[in-house]
This record gives C-alpha cells, structure tokens and sequence, in this order.
C-alpha cells in the first residue's frame, strides 16, 4: 500500500472528524495502523470507526490483503506532528533529551526549531549553603530532543 495514497484519501474523512492525522505505519506484511488525535477533546470510538468504514471502502481487501487499526495517540505515545504540541502547550510533559536527560516541565510552545519548556530545578547558589530552586524557562532544538510524552502523575 501507499502511504501517500493513504493519507490523500483518508484526509477529508479524518478532518471530518475534527481530527488530524499523527502517525500512519505500514508493516512489510502490509498491517496498516492509523493513529488519530482530536484537535479538541478526545478521539471517540466513533472517530476511529468512521475512518474504518472510509478506508474499507476505498481500499479493497479482496484486491490487497491488509490489516487496519485505527486509533488514538493516546497518552503514552510520544508527541509526533506539532499539532499535538499546540493542543498540548500549557500542560506537564516529560521530556526525555540527548545524553540521558530527563525533564518534567511545562510545555510552553513547540515550532520548527524545537520546543520550549518551563521547568524548576535545585540548583547550588553561589555563597549558599542549600540547593535553591531556579525556573528555567528554556528552547531545547529538536535534534537535542528524544521524546516529549504528557506526564501522567499517579498521585
């Protein structure tokens, strides 16, 4: 299958949806997953199966054999297309950067030369005695950038 073809013809039906587009793979043994987000709110079963329905009807798999899944991004799935960012910028995410790096901070913007992040750490002062907490409000370029993923807290 072709993914160009895919997403050309998936688009308006997806956008129909008040959804987008985030990720769409395809295995050599032709297993296609279609992963969605909603620009506001959740993806609904309904979201998820009106893309079915529609790829089911344009891609026979009498002529092409193939398995679909469509779902959503859905909290454990990295950030992908930046419209995941926009929906996203004010909330917790962990942010995972070259050379090990982990931070958990607000996502303040995201745009193509990287994403910003609102985060506190301890840091030693100078002529201090204890650890003082420092806001950094900093650009990270995304060839410095792993994942960025919302933060789930258990508490």
């Amino acid at each position: 299958m072709d993914k160009k073809a895919i997403e050309a013809a998936l688009g308006p039906i997806i956008e129909e949806q008040g959804c987008f587009l985030v990720d769409l793979l395809i295995s050599k043994a032709n297993d296609i997953e279609i992963v969605i987000e909603k620009a506001e709110g959740s993806v609904t079963w309904d979201d998820c199966e009106a893309v079915d329905k529609k790829f089911h009807e344009i891609f026979s798999q009498d002529e092409e054999d193939y398995s679909l899944t469509v779902s959503s991004a859905g909290l454990d799935r990295p950030l992908k297309v930046l419209r995941q960012f926009e929906k996203a910028k004010g909330s917790l995410v962990d942010a995972k950067l070259r050379g090990g790096t982990r931070i958990v901070a607000t996502l303040m913007d995201a745009d193509e030369k990287g994403v910003r992040l609102s985060y506190t750490s301890l840091e030693k002062a100078e002529g201090a005695k204890k650890k003082v907490k420092v806001t950094h409000d900093e650009l990270f370029p995304w060839e410095e950038v792993n994942s960025v993923t919302p933060y789930i807290d258990f508490k």
